[in-house]
């Protein structure tokens, strides 16, 4: 199904700097081009977007919806809930992602956009922040985004997930050890990419963070610490208060999202489509760099990520 021309679009922003209600479309594979341009347009400048009432998308049309954004990749290890792209988000299996992060950054290119779709919604609680990590930037003094624009970071899958997840019980934790790392990836990202798009300077860090190359470990911790805190500072975020059949879609290459582990234990399931994204580029034109393992691994199905803009 089609919808009305992208002119019909209701657009309501939620906060200064990010976040935003589109209203009057029914998303799917068959938008017309100038609806796509349109979303596309309003995601890139406030970096999400919310839409309502979106119950009638199941996997595959999601997935539609999700194509004509871009390709479709999916999870370099955690396997999809069914067989393609739809990466689990379900608290009854640690889905539970209660830290600042940009999805999948321990791979050098990162998706560009993110989909998540609210299936099962706790009856409170539940709820997802994002930042606007391009004005986490641009609110730094200058002093510090200069030395900022000079730093790369160490990226990794393999952190301590028992201490970011002190009340994880026996099975999230096997999960942890024999999914998410089954394979251990380590990339070198500049702190301050170049957004492909935009041209926006953007602070690339979250909890996928290490160290700072080249700095030792008590420094490294505290200049993280310094430029995350700006990312993290109220007016660079929203906050989403999830219904059933809401649909979220964010620059992942422009925000940090956070979700609040504080519905209790009521079920809370989403889906999520990422779609395939560019090498990040630092201010000094060089681009990210895997550092382990040698090439990145086909996942389960399809290409593995950046396949499809490694020559961009």
């Amino acid at each position: 199904m089609t919808t009305a021309p992208a002119t019909s679009l209701t657009v309501t922003r939620l906060g200064g700097r990010i976040g935003a209600v589109v209203e009057g479309v029914r998303l799917g594979g068959g938008l017309p081009p100038e609806t796509v341009a349109a979303i596309r347009s309003h995601v890139l400048a406030h970096k999400v977007i919310f839409f309502r009432g979106q119950e009638h998308l199941d996997e595959e049309s999601h997935e539609a919806f999700g194509r004509l954004l871009g390709t479709p990749v999916a999870h370099p290890t955690v396997p999809s809930a069914d067989g393609r792209y739809a990466f689990p988000v379900d608290s009854e299996h640690g889905g539970r992602a209660n830290q600042w992060h940009t999805d999948v950054t321990f791979v050098p290119a990162h998706p560009a956009f993110s989909i998540l779709r609210a299936v099962t919604v706790p009856p409170y609680g539940g709820n997802t922040l994002w930042s606007n990590t391009a004005a986490a930037y641009a609110s730094l003094a200058e002093p510090l985004r200069a030395l900022a624009d000079g730093l790369r970071a160490v990226h990794s899958n393999d952190f301590d997930y028992a201490a970011a997840h002190p009340d994880a019980d026996s099975e999230q934790l096997a999960r942890y050890r024999e999914v998410f790392t089954s394979t251990k990836f380590r990339t070198e990202h500049p702190v301050v990419r170049v957004h492909p798009e935009t041209g926006e300077r953007i602070l690339l860090l979250g909890n996928f963070v290490q160290r700072i190359t080249g700095v030792p470990a008590k420094d490294s911790r505290l200049l993280i610490d310094l430029f995350q805190s700006h990312v993290e500072r109220p007016e660079n975020t929203v906050r989403w208060q999830w219904r059933t059949g809401d649909v979220a879609l964010w620059d992942n290459r422009a925000t940090q999202h956070y979700g609040v582990d504080d519905s209790d234990d009521h079920r809370r399931t989403l889906r999520r489509v990422t779609i395939d994204g560019d090498v990040p580029v630092g201010v000094d034109g060089r681009r990210s760099e895997l550092l382990k393992p040698e090439e990145i691994p086909a996942p389960a199905f399809g290409l593995p990520s950046g396949a499809t803009t490694a020559a961009a």
